[in-house]
C-alpha cells in the first residue's frame, strides 16, 4: 500500500473510531464539533471549486447553503418526512437556483461579478425573512427526516456527514483532475486565451457554478439536520464571508484548502470564545498572519496543490 494512500486512510480511520471513544470518555461534545467541521468543510470546498479552480469570486455562496437548510425545514413543516424526498428536492432546488443565478452573474466580470452574486444572495435572504408563516427573522425548526433504514441520531448524523464529505471530496478530486477541471483552471489563468483556442468559457464556468451551488446546498441540508433549525443567518452575506475566510485560511486553489480552513477556523473560534468575548479580533489576527506569511494557506505549507 502506497504512502499517499496511508495519508488518507489513517485520518479516515481515526474519524471512524472517534464517536465510540468520545462516548466512552464523556467527550460527546467533540463528536458534534467534528460533525459541524465536516459540514463546513463541504461548504468551503464547494466555494473553493469555483474560487480556487475557476477564479470566480462569489460573495453570495451562502445563498445555496441557506436554501438547502430551509428546504429541509419547510418540507418537514409541511408534513414531508422522508429523507428520500427531501434530499433530492433540496439538491434540485439549489442546482436550479445556481443555474439561474450563474447564467446571469457569469455575463459579468471582476468586481461586477462579486457585487451581483452578493446582490442575489441578499435578495434571497430578504425573500426568506418575508415569509412570516415560516418564521421570518426568527427562523424555523427543521425536524430530522426519516431515512427508513436507520434513525438519524447524533452518531448516525456524524457518520452520514463523514460519508457525504468523503464522497463529495472524491468526486471533486476526480473533477478537478479531469479534462473539465484542467480547462476550468486554464480559464482561471487566462480566460481570453482559453476562449481563443475554442473552449466554451461560459459553459464551463456555469457547470462549475451549478456543481458548487449544489454541494453548498448539500452542506446546508446537513446543517439543518445538525442544528434541527434553519436560520436566516445561514443565507446572510456574513455567512458567505465566513466561508470565504475558511478557503483563504486553508488555501485558495489547494484541494484540501476548504477542509483545513474549516477545521482551523472553527477550532480557533471554539477556543477563543472560551477566553474572551472579543474572539473575532483573535480570528482576524490569525487570518492576517496567514495572508502575510502563508499566502497559499495552511494546505500550501505542505507544498501540494492537488488531491
Amino acid at each position: 500500500m502506497t504512502r499517499s494512500l496511508w495519508r488518507y486512510l489513517v485520518p479516515l480511520g481515526l474519524l471512524l473510531v472517534f464517536p465510540p471513544i468520545a462516548y466512552a470518555t464523556g467527550l460527546e461534545f467533540y463528536t458534534g464539533l467534528i460533525t459541524k467541521i465536516m459540514i463546513f468543510a463541504l461548504a468551503a470546498s464547494s466555494l473553493n471549486l469555483i474560487l480556487g479552480y475557476g477564479g470566480m469570486v462569489s460573495f453570495g455562496h451562502a445563498a445555496y447553503f441557506g436554501v438547502g437548510a430551509y428546504t429541509v425545514a419547510i418540507l418537514t413543516r409541511e408534513g414531508v418526512t422522508s429523507a428520500w424526498v427531501i434530499w433530492p428536492a433540496a439538491l434540485v432546488l439549489c442546482a436550479l437556483l445556481a443555474f439561474l443565478i450563474g447564467s446571469i452573474c457569469l455575463r459579468t466580470r471582476g468586481v461586477y461579478f462579486i457585487m451581483i452574486t452578493l446582490a442575489f444572495a441578499q435578495m434571497i435572504y430578504f425573500v426568506v425573512i418575508s415569509f412570516r408563516q415560516y418564521g421570518g427573522e426568527d427562523g424555523l425548526r427543521a425536524r430530522r427526516p426519516d431515512f427508513g433504514l436507520f434513525e438519524l441520531s447524533d452518531t448516525a448524523l456524524y457518520y452520514l456527514t463523514l460519508a457525504v464529505l468523503v464522497a463529495a471530496l472524491y468526486a471533486v478530486a476526480r473533477l478537478v483532475n479531469s479534462r473539465f477541471g484542467r480547462v476550468l483552471q486554464a480559464i482561471r489563468e487566462n480566460e481570453s486565451r482559453a476562449a481563443a483556442i475554442g473552449y466554451p468559457v461560459y459553459r464551463f464556468q456555469l457547470v462549475a457554478f451549478v456543481i458548487a451551488g449544489t454541494l453548498a446546498g448539500l452542506a446546508g441540508l446537513l446543517m439543518a439536520h445538525y442544528t434541527q433549525y434553519a436560520s436566516p443567518n445561514l443565507l446572510a452575506w456574513q455567512q458567505s464571508g465566513h466561508l470565504m475566510m475558511m478557503v483563504i485560511l486553508g488555501g485558495v486553489g489547494q484541494f484540501w484548502g476548504g477542509v483545513l480552513g474549516a477545521a482551523a477556523l472553527l477550532v480557533v473560534e471554539e477556543i477563543l470564545q472560551g477566553f474572551t468575548i472579543y474572539w473575532q479580533l483573535g480570528v482576524g489576527l490569525i487570518l492576517l498572519l496567514i495572508v502575510l506569511f502563508a499566502p497559499r494557506g495552511i494546505a500550501g505549507l505542505f507544498g501540494r496543490r492537488g488531491s
